[in-house]
């Protein structure tokens, strides 16, 4: 019987990464929005940022993105594959889709991993998008992911680096499991449907619809997290925060900055899982290769050297 296929553990944070680089202006415009009192769309807001910062100001914090990437997504992909490995039964078939409700358990684990390993890069991320919202008494001015680390640590305390851990944590379950479940489940769905062939289109099919699953369901969390990330000192935590923001905005505020939201998960899953299958593609590539190695003269046989 066939094995499954297992890749390295770090691939999943890799293709993260890079669709950081194209969706990062989004994800700031987001965590602005989030964060702010006024309610300015999303395009007044993204033009806003490039004529006072420049082309810029959309990077802002892109360090620290990087290094959430290279934390939380390493850790959830990694675990979630593992897990899926450890799920399956003895004599199960690799080809075969696991259950739903266990890809489901196995994403939720990983997500709840991945949200423990990022959550520092993770404040660093909101606080450095969102300081241009705070009065410049009040801002954070970090240079970069690291020095906002080691300031973090140093100002307010080791404890500091786990703010809005639950929320967070929430957030990167509900999100494993919306987008890793659904992109397996849209993916072997439209592979038995017979209309899909194994390829880019089936992949960006399947991850499009998973971005926006998980667009919606991770929006309440995702407001709470990057609210209560982004309040300086002790804060109000989860309850006060959700409170007073309630009272203030109604629940409508639970999906405030939904479109940026959408707009930039969407294409960062599109990106995420094609480069994702793509880097698969080329693991699978150098383990077929079987580069020969010249025979020795000697050799009576002249068989062929080959490495594993």
């Amino acid at each position: 019987m066939a094995t499954e296929k297992r890749y390295p553990f770090w691939l999943g944070g890799a293709s993260a990464s890079i669709a950081a680089f194209f969706t990062h202006p989004l994800d700031l415009t987001k965590t602005r929005m989030q964060t702010a009192s006024s309610k300015q769309g999303m395009l007044p807001l993204l033009v806003n940022t490039f004529k006072t910062e420049g082309y810029r100001g959309w990077y802002v914090g892109l360090s620290a993105s990087l290094l959430r990437q290279m934390t939380y997504s390493v850790t959830r992909f990694g675990a979630y594959d593992k897990f899926k490995q450890m799920a399956r039964s003895p004599g199960d078939d690799p080809k075969k889709p696991m259950p739903a409700w266990k890809m489901a358990l196995c994403a939720s684990a990983a997500g709840a991993a991945g949200g423990l390993a990022g959550n520092p890069a993770d404040i660093i991320l909101v606080r450095m998008t969102s300081d241009v919202n705070k009065p410049p008494s009040e801002q954070y001015k970090y240079r970069n992911a690291l020095q906002g680390v080691a300031r973090m640590t140093r100002e307010e305390g080791v404890g500091s680096l786990f703010r809005g851990l639950g929320p967070n944590t929430v957030r990167a379950i509900l999100m494993n499991a919306s987008q890793l479940t659904t992109y397996d489940f849209f993916k072997n769905t439209l592979l038995s449907s017979g209309f899909f062939q194994e390829g880019t289109l089936l992949h960006f099919s399947a991850s499009f619809m998973a971005g926006t699953v998980a667009t919606t369901v991770c929006s309440p969390a995702d407001v709470i997290k990057s609210r209560v990330m982004n309040a300086s000192g002790t804060g109000q935590g989860i309850l006060g925060t959700l409170t007073k923001s309630l009272r203030k905005e109604g629940p409508a505020f639970l999906f405030r900055g939904w479109t940026p939201a959408w707009m930039r998960l969407s294409p960062n899953t599109i990106i995420v899982f094609v480069v994702l299958e793509k880097l698969r593609l080329v693991v699978d590539w150098t383990r077929e290769r079987k580069p020969t190695a010249p025979s020795s003269p000697s050799s009576s046989s002249g068989g062929i050297q080959t490495r594993s």
